[in-house]
């Protein structure tokens, strides 16, 4: 008798091979049959009408600290996750000496967006190198499987100390020691290494990250110590602009290491085209047998404005910042009495940060979330639209906007991805063969985004719901967040249903799969806030054998570990 049997799925094994109707027999963690299962299981579970498919392996998260005191890594618990990669973008918790640790909170807060009083609240310093970084996590159990990589800066400012800052060239013994240090985190299990070069990545207190413009000598000083272990994937956060001159270093990094490379690839407003140019140098370095790829994201990446959030139209408002200065409950209060409408609005912001400026004023990429999230919406729908473009008037529908269902309304602002009014190049790129689905950002941007549900939305609005264009096809889009995503890591132990694979599954129902609007919750420790977006539509999903969410809510089966090294089918 097995010890569970899921009868008579419509089962998409992650391949991307057409979707059949059949039976999933699970004992001691490993799937042991697919097709016609004879036998009867302990349990079992009917499936008729249902979607069954592998567990989602996100490659892009930043659980670095969540994972210490979150056991259902939230929000990707929720929507079809069992197995996460975080220490992305060159920002982490590991190595760490003591006297670092403020430094890499200080670093995470500014640029991922979590609050710094809830890492420094939350985080339990249980190690100072990356291998007892392992250990700890080892010693933890979560509801999917973690994958961690070595972050560039928490190596800078272990190897350089007070030198880490950016700007401070590494000597030729940084270089070394940071390459032994990079080997000696993969052989400890260690997924890859991760820096960013990007302007926007800047500490709470305004400073580039360590390694932004480190030279390449550096970089590929690392990528040695990466191919000595043998193993690991190169990601970087590159400035979007500057990635056609990037890819000589890339290319560079891939022919060291002889395992991929990738970049975050999106589409920013500045250069609305440059993405079929990547395309075709993504093209040449395959050409030249390189594994350079592009990571992009299943929608745009878009920031959610509201009175409790991190931005919105009114942020450097003399009048706006005393009130959000407010606990929650009496700030929404504030915003809705008309003596602080018509002080705001008649105010402008004194915030000089250009960033700052563009977003708050920007009311022409500005649309009201209503009723369900709509992540493409159509020009006519935007504020500026609406109000016949009267900046004045977009501004009193926005505020107006955010006070709606209790001063929690959102006002949604595509901030790359959108440029070309629709998601079309994002389809485009996700067909091509040197890109990977990525950049969920699950854990981060706490008070911007929540895209850890970037999963659900993959499989409900592009193989499903969109109507703005073409779809994708379903066995494709699962494929592209199973076994593409779980093999580029170097775990070919997971992403599809076929027998001697770890019984990762999820079960799902497709007509009913979805979620609603972001929401804020003080949930984070000290009650610090963050968006979350549950989900809908999954039945079941399964870690290793074990049930860990029934019908949207958690069974309290922790059977995910820490994932050390490339993984092997049994």
């Amino acid at each position: 008798m097995h010890q569970l049997v899921i009868r008579n799925g419509t089962l998409l094994d992650g391949t991307g091979s057409p979707a059949f109707v059949g039976d999933v027999a699970i004992d001691d963690g490993l799937i042991v049959a697919v097709g016609t299962v004879d036998e009867s299981g302990q349990r079992e579970i009917d499936a008729t009408g249902l979607l069954v498919t592998p567990g989602f392996v996100d490659m892009h998260t930043h659980y670095d600290a969540q994972v210490t005191w979150d056991p259902y890594l939230t929000p990707s618990g929720w929507h079809g996750v069992t197995t996460v990669v975080m220490g992305n973008c060159g920002v982490g918790f590991a190595p760490a000496k003591e006297n670092r640790r403020e430094f890499l909170i200080n670093m995470m807060e500014g640029v991922e967006d979590i609050p710094g009083a809830a890492l420094s609240d939350g985080i339990e310093w249980e190690w100072e190198t990356f291998p007892e970084y392992l250990d700890a996590l080892d010693r933890r159990r979560w509801v999917a499987d973690v994958g961690a990589q070595m972050p560039h800066g928490a190596l800078r400012a272990w190897v350089m100390d007070e030198r880490c800052a950016d700007g401070n060239e590494a000597t030729a013994g940084d270089i070394e020691a940071m390459s032994e240090l990079t080997e000696e985190a993969l052989r400890a299990g260690a997924l890859g290494f991760t820096t960013s070069r990007t302007p926007l990545h800047k500490s709470i207190d305004g400073e580039l990250v360590p390694g932004t413009s480190a030279d390449v000598a550096e970089l590929l000083g690392i990528a040695d110590g990466m191919a000595a272990a043998g193993h690991g994937v190169f990601e970087c956060a590159l400035h979007h602009v500057d990635v056609p001159e990037s890819m000589e270093w890339l290319r560079a990094v891939a022919a060291k290491t002889g395992k991929p490379a990738v970049f975050n690839f999106n589409i920013p407003d500045s250069a609305p085209e440059l993405w079929r140019d990547v395309l075709g140098l993504l093209e040449e370095a395959d050409a030249d047998g390189l594994e350079v790829y592009g990571q992009v994201a299943g929608r745009p990446v878009g920031l959610l404005m509201s009175w409790d959030g991190t931005v919105n139209p009114f942020i450097g408002r003399p009048t706006f910042d005393a009130v959000r200065a407010l606990d929650p409950v009496e700030r929404k209060a504030r915003f809705a009495e008309p003596e602080t409408r018509a002080a705001i609005l008649d105010e402008v912001s004194l915030d000089e940060r250009r960033l700052v400026q563009y977003i708050s004023s920007s009311y022409e990429n500005m649309w009201p979330f209503e009723g369900e999230a709509d992540y493409e919406p159509e020009e006519a729908a935007s504020l500026l639209r609406l109000a016949a473009g009267d900046e004045r008037l977009a501004a009193e529908m926005a505020y107006d906007h955010m006070n709606t269902e209790g001063g929690t309304g959102i006002i949604y602002f595509p901030f790359m991805n959108y440029s070309a009014g629709s998601l079309e190049p994002l389809r485009e790129m996700h067909q091509h063969s040197r890109t990977r689905m990525g950049l969920a950002d699950g854990g981060a941007h706490c008070g911007t985004i929540v895209d850890g549900g970037m999963p659900t939305f993959m499989l409900s609005y592009w193989a499903r719901d969109r109507t703005r264009g073409e779809t994708l096809p379903l066995e494709y889009v699962v494929h592209r967040q199973t076994q593409q995503t779980a093999e580029f890591y170097g775990l070919h132990d997971r992403g599809v249903l076929r027998p001697g694979m770890r019984a990762d599954v999820n079960v799902i129902d497709f007509d009913a799969l979805g979620f609603g609007r972001p929401r804020m919750e003080w949930d984070l420790p000290t009650g610090e806030p963050r968006y979350v977006q549950e989900s809908v539509g999954y039945r079941y999903t399964i870690c290793a054998g074990e049930i860990t969410v029934q019908d949207g809510a958690f069974t309290g089966a922790l059977p995910g570990g820490l994932i050390r090294g490339p993984q092997n089918a049994s």
